[in-house]
């Protein structure tokens, strides 16, 4: 498959669920390196029917941010999989700030130790 820039790869479709063969088609990549992501970033992980993948439109979307880092920004696995991790746990300290002092210290402190796991 030849290589395409993120800025190239076609819309998303309105639909509900998408096999592997489609959604590696909407990623730009193999229908392997698909497989490979799922086994090293937990963040990727389409549902299954039976023995079939049914990717979500979230798993296409999550499948091109990893591609954006691995493919157009240069990152390695591993620095790729401590942004996502980062970002996950940016958000639940933004989601936190509504909240009262004690839980959102709490909150951050588990976010922490998330993140050093």
């Amino acid at each position: 498959m030849a290589e395409r820039k993120t800025e190239d790869l076609p819309p998303i479709p309105d639909k509900r669920f998408f096999t592997i063969g489609e959604a590696a088609e909407l990623v730009g990549v193999a229908t392997s390196v698909l497989r490979f992501w799922e086994e090293e970033f937990k963040q990727l992980s389409p549902g299954r029917h039976g023995s079939r993948r049914r990717y979500e439109r979230k798993d296409i979307l999550k499948a091109r941010e990893i591609r954006e880092l691995l493919y157009d920004k240069g990152f390695t696995l591993a620095g790729a999989k401590k942004y996502l991790k980062r970002k996950k746990t940016d958000q639940k300290v933004r989601a936190a700030a509504g909240k009262g002092i004690l839980e959102e210290l709490e909150d951050i402190r588990a976010s922490i130790r998330d993140f050093l796991l």
